[in-house]
């Protein structure tokens, strides 16, 4: 049993390299029964989010799951190895108590990485693919960062990437009330950006998504209007701040759309903010004049000025899960010693099973009980003392003072 786990995120990797290994949902099932089909991969999971794309897994060859995640990307893997982190055994577990905590994300205790991680186990379930190591890891994990986020201030006043959207478009607009927003895409971040904005009470709100009835939703809840992805580029020019997060492997929103927009506006200045990866908006819009263009990492800097102050938390965290993690590493420790256990019971058990035989026997053939019952019981422990008494007495003077040690330790033999 063997704990590895590897990969990139906003630390290791620019967003231009993250967004080339991102498993979208419907991929992650097939990329994991292809990992543990493919590879000496016992056990495989995979979380892939806007800041990070990680493998976790049970495997005694990490070297070869390493190269699965760039070619299954059909990357150079040279060109991805710089970017790409290990960690072994008590680093995995180290770093999945992290991430669950909050203590790893782009924006520090933000909650949304706990689900994440959730449902990428539920993703790893559902493809057979988690085992019983990497179970009672996310099991130990998701119960490390209930503890965290009960007896720390981690959590507390956390800044979310919906938030900084506001604040950005408060500092370039006298005031949101005036302002008509578009919301392109209908996940968990579109929806904690409509929340955070309808507080603000907009002039407009608009969803935009692939289905019309899933925009539609979204739109009766915030009282919003909806349209189709394809009537994007016909209302962006009436419109001052645009927020996208779709699972588009390809740009939504170009560089021309933008231009044709700006034009209409009589370039009024917009506010592009971009939470998707792969990106929804071509890197090229930001050059152009009257863009405010932000990406995840332009929030992720943003939200890191502000760190300083909740230190203390932080410090509190990962001693918390330091302690942990230790917990969880003794298990680890434990498990190896499982086939010597089963060996030796399964050793103890022939010999019972022989000697009942044979006690048996003698008690069909009519011998005294209390004698058979004597001459088995002295039978078993001569079985079972021969192992240690043959140790002891082949043992060099050295090797004895140490097996006589161990022996006190196993047998709890308290020495005068």
């Amino acid at each position: 049993m063997r704990l590895f786990a590897f990969g990139i995120n906003h630390q290791t990797a620019p967003l231009s390299v993250r967004e080339q290994v991102v498993f979208q949902n419907e991929r992650l099932a097939p990329a994991l029964r292809d990992l543990v089909d493919q590879r000496p991969v016992k056990e495989a999971a995979i979380l892939s989010t806007c800041n990070r794309t990680e493998v976790y897994c049970n495997t005694e060859e990490p070297a070869a799951a390493v190269h699965w995640l760039a070619s299954y990307h059909r990357l150079p893997a040279d060109g991805l190895d710089p970017y790409i982190y290990r960690l072994p055994q008590e680093r995995a577990v180290e770093h999945a108590f992290r991430v669950a905590s909050g203590l790893d994300s782009m924006m520090l205790g933000e909650a949304q990485i706990l689900g994440q991680m959730k449902a990428a186990v539920r993703s790893a379930e559902q493809a057979g693919t988690l085992g019983l190591l990497l179970n009672r890891l996310f099991q130990r994990t998701f119960s490390v960062a209930k503890e965290v986020r009960t007896q720390t201030e981690i959590g507390a006043n956390a800044v979310s990437m919906a938030a900084i959207a506001v604040r950005l478009a408060e500092e370039i607009y006298p005031s949101i009330g005036e302002c008509r927003v578009l919301l392109v895409g209908a996940g968990e971040m579109i929806e904690l950006c409509a929340t955070h904005f309808a507080a603000c009470a907009p002039r407009q709100v608009t969803f935009a998504n692939r289905t019309l009835e899933r925009a539609q939703e979204l739109s009766s809840r915030h009282a919003g209007q909806a349209i189709t992805l394809n009537d994007v580029a016909g209302n962006l020019a009436t419109h001052d701040v645009v927020i996208t997060s779709t699972a588009s492997p390809l740009p939504v929103i170009g560089k021309g759309t933008v231009e044709s927009a700006l034009k209409a506006r009589k370039h009024r200045p917009m506010l592009l903010v971009d939470l998707a990866v792969p990106r929804d908006i071509e890197p090229e819009v930001g050059k152009l004049d009257d863009v405010f263009l932000y990406t995840v990492d332009d929030l992720g800097r943003i939200a890191a000025q502000g760190l300083a102050a909740r230190s203390n938390a932080v410090l509190q965290a990962e001693a918390l899960i330091d302690t942990e993690v230790r917990d969880f590493m003794h298990w680890m420790n434990t498990r190896g010693a499982v086939p010597a256990i089963r060996a030796l019971r399964d050793q103890a058990e022939r010999s019972r099973r022989h000697e009942l035989e044979r006690a048996l026997k003698a008690l069909e053939r009519g011998e005294d009980a209390r004698k058979v019952l004597e001459r088995m019981s002295e039978a078993l422990t001569n079985k079972l003392m021969h192992p240690p008494t043959h140790a002891l007495n082949c043992a060099s003077d050295a090797e004895r003072d140490q097996l006589v040690q161990m022996l006190g330790r196993l047998y709890q033999i308290h020495r005068e």
